[in-house]
């Protein structure tokens, strides 16, 4: 899915006041990140490692693996383009609603697609050669707390995790290290959210060794640019001072939340910043251009997720100036 995706401001033609749609940290990146890519310019003018390795011994270091469990992507879409590839032609089922790019990629090489309810996981994967759940899942920001049990009781599944928005909630731990007990696990990270560098592309895997090495041998070379490489280097140099304010973050949800009490939508139980609501009135792709046309404020239309609706929309939640632009404006939704 080449277009559809949140967070496409760039392609509205106007000014963006406040941007719901996408789930990147509203707080921008990590304070001396930027002074320390400029510090490093130079290395723009040499090819970048050819698959990041150290970076990956780095990431190894932090969570006691050796460099053989880790490989560095060109953030988590690399990733499940990887991942499907590498495992071409194999039944493969996905968890949903979730992110489109695991059904897409999984077409482009010809896996036989099966699509399980996120309310039924899971029932409906017994036979599958590969799971690929969202977890915490997106668009809803719900979370699935018994993986281990699941990837336990089903040692010829291989399961690939999506941990995009495991820093977003409070409800559920990664399950990276479980990466070291079970070689049926992939588990993909992303540093673009948290760490709101999403136009740098960086992402990594965690895997057992013959897995990523099945995957590095389907890799291209230099995906992961050098700029790139150099922002991972300085989070994963300073992830003790580099805190993300998630008790901060949730209670302005709440608070978020509660004030869009009297807006004519339905709001959807969320474990992470973002939630999914539905509107009541007219669909979404209304209210979207009633937000943008009216109040310049971006949303996500949500009804192009598979098992979603069209009236479905996805909130992501920023400051408490901005969130309150967003309910002043649909207490007008609710007149037309």
């Amino acid at each position: 899915m080449l277009q559809g995706h949140g967070d496409d401001g760039y392609l509205q033609g106007k000014p963006i006041l406040a941007d719901f749609s996408t789930n990147v940290y509203h707080g921008g990146a990590p304070a001396g990140l930027k002074e320390h890519l400029f510090e490093h310019w130079d290395k723009v003018q040499r090819y970048p490692e050819v698959i990041a390795e150290s970076l990956a011994e780095k990431i190894a270091a932090h969570y006691g693996v050796s460099d053989q469990h880790i490989l560095v992507t060109n953030g988590s879409t690399e990733s499940i383009y990887l991942i499907a590839q590498a495992f071409r032609h194999k039944r493969s089922a996905i968890v949903i609603p979730s992110f489109a790019e695991y059904e897409d990629a999984c077409r482009m090489h010809g896996h036989q697609v099966e699509f399980v309810s996120w309310n039924d996981f899971p029932a409906g994967t017994e036979h599958s050669d590969l799971v690929f759940i969202c977890n915490p899942n997106n668009p809803t920001g719900t979370v699935y707390t018994q993986l281990e049990q699941v990837i336990k009781a089903n040692e010829k599944t291989l399961f690939v995790v999506d941990e995009a928005f495991i820093e977003f909630t409070l409800s559920f731990t990664s399950v990276v290290e479980l990466a070291k007990k079970y070689e049926n696990l992939i588990v993909m990270r992303s540093m673009t959210k948290a760490y709101a560098i999403p136009g740098l592309r960086l992402g990594y895997i965690v895997a057992a060794p013959s897995v990523i090495s099945l995957l590095s041998s389907e890799k291209l070379p230099w995906t992961v640019n050098a700029m790139a490489m150099e922002a991972g280097h300085f989070i994963f140099d300073h992830l003790d001072e580099i805190t993300l304010p998630l008790s901060a973050i949730l209670k302005d949800k709440e608070d978020f939340i509660r004030g869009l009490t009297l807006a004519p939508i339905r709001i959807y139980e969320s474990h992470t910043h973002f939630f999914l609501a539905e509107t009541q009135i007219q669909n979404a792709a209304r209210l979207k251009s009633f937000l943008l046309d009216k109040f310049n404020l971006l949303i996500r239309d949500a009804s192009n997720f598979r098992a979603l609706s069209p009236n479905h929309i996805r909130i992501a939640t920023l400051s408490p100036v901005k969130n309150e632009m967003l309910i002043t404006a649909l207490s007008e939704w609710k007149h037309i």
